[in-house]
């Protein structure tokens, strides 16, 4: 049980600040400013469903495509870790302007069609996302029929987590907006890229441990 928390927690506190629900969410408000809330809540429950399988299946199948084209754990492992570690950084030196670009290319009329691309990806689960819950996915233990349940259920969990924190962002984004001002979200953000470079670095040394014992 343990592990298993620890596993829920690893995926939560990674993935989180780059899926960054409540950064989010007033662009997604901004591109949804002439609908209803009820419509607002049905695309809100969209976008976080598809994000539920974009993050599950790059946590749980992603590391064994790699693996299939050659590509050994411990090598992703680094490589991921690098990954999560450069988007630590660039959060702290995040712009509004790939948001901004999105935000022009979705007409108000045709957001339901959109709930995918770019509403899903990459506004919410984007490249960085995928990449970095590749690397969580190698990063787990799944020796044995016991871890790899529990590994299952981990990413089940945390990816049903990460859905549940999307709607909720999305769904209510006018009240968060009015609720959180410009200057606490920012703090926010920038809490959690400090955190997210920490575990990049844990998951890159994982890695780098593996391939000196290979020596």
């Amino acid at each position: 049980m343990p592990q298993f928390l620890r596993s829920i927690f690893l995926i939560v506190a990674t993935l989180f600040p780059i899926v960054n629900p409540i950064g989010a969410a007033p662009f997604f408000l901004a591109l949804t400013h002439d609908s209803k809330p009820s419509t607002r809540r049905i695309l809100s429950w969209k976008i976080a469903r598809n994000s539920f399988f974009l993050l599950l299946g790059s946590l749980m199948i992603g590391s064994h495509v790699l693996s299939f084209f050659g590509v050994s754990l411990p090598i992703v492992q680094v490589g991921g870790g690098l990954v999560v570690v450069a988007s630590g950084w660039a959060m702290l030196k995040q712009d509004e302007v790939e948001h901004e670009q999105i935000q022009k290319s979705v007409a108000a009329q045709d957001l339901t069609r959109k709930s995918f691309y770019p509403l899903t990806l990459p506004l919410t689960v984007g490249p960085g996302s995928i990449s970095v819950a590749i690397a969580l996915g190698a990063n787990a233990p799944h020796a044995g029929s016991g871890r790899l349940l529990l590994a299952l259920m981990a990413a089940i969990t945390g990816s049903l987590i990460l859905a549940v924190a999307v709607f909720l962002s999305y769904g209510f984004a006018d009240r968060i907006a009015a609720l959180l001002g410009p200057s606490v979200m920012s703090v926010i953000l920038r809490l959690s890229s400090f955190l997210l470079t920490c575990i990049g670095l844990q998951i890159m040394w994982n890695g780098i441990r593996e391939l000196l014992r290979a020596f």
